[in-house]
């Protein structure tokens, strides 16, 4: 993406804007559903029923998604088809690894799971929040949210940092 990118000011600001609303939506969702976000296997204490999950099973991934389509729209390469594959290759990817996850949560967590399961969606965000016995006590953690966010936050500001290089580059080179 770096080596074809062509970032402007517009796509500097409306990739940004979608980019920052998907670290907004996995933030959200990472205060509620604590540092097992960054495990690599499946486990969960209980069912997150609260903050976006209220809304949608899948807080993190379509945060992940957003902020994928932000960097790419960002980025001004090879549009629209390099976001467009990169959101389709993370769709699919998320789709399978929701799939275990599932199952898991369903073999784990059982009627818990299934009451949540068929009153929020997936992936497409519900307009008025599920709610659930289980959110009086499920509370956000701002803090570990901060923390558990760090890598990704730095991550994020180092590929800002290359594409304003770019775009600055890109300004000298049309202005001699």
């Amino acid at each position: 993406m770096v080596w074809y990118a062509h970032p402007t000011i517009q796509t500097l600001f409306v990739g940004g804007g979608v980019m920052l609303a998907g670290e907004l939506l996995r933030f959200w969702g990472v205060a509620y559903a604590g540092g097992l976000t960054r495990v690599t296997t499946v486990g969960a204490p209980e069912v997150v029923v609260a903050g976006p999950y209220a809304f949608v099973r899948n807080p993190l991934y379509i945060g992940n998604m957003l902020m994928y389509l932000g960097i790419g729209i960002m980025s001004d390469a090879l549009v629209p088809w390099l976001p467009m594959i990169a959101v389709v290759y993370f769709a699919f990817q998320y789709w399978m690894i929701v799939s275990l996850e599932e199952e898991f949560l369903e073999r784990e967590f059982g009627a818990a799971f299934l009451e949540f399961k068929k009153n929020v969606p997936r992936f497409l965000p519900r307009f008025l929040p599920y709610v659930s016995q289980a959110q009086e006590h499920q509370k956000p953690n701002w803090r570990e949210a901060l923390r558990s966010e760090r890598r990704t936050l730095q991550a994020l500001g180092l590929v800002i940092a290359i594409l304003l290089v770019l775009w600055q580059r890109g300004q000298a080179w049309s202005s001699a």
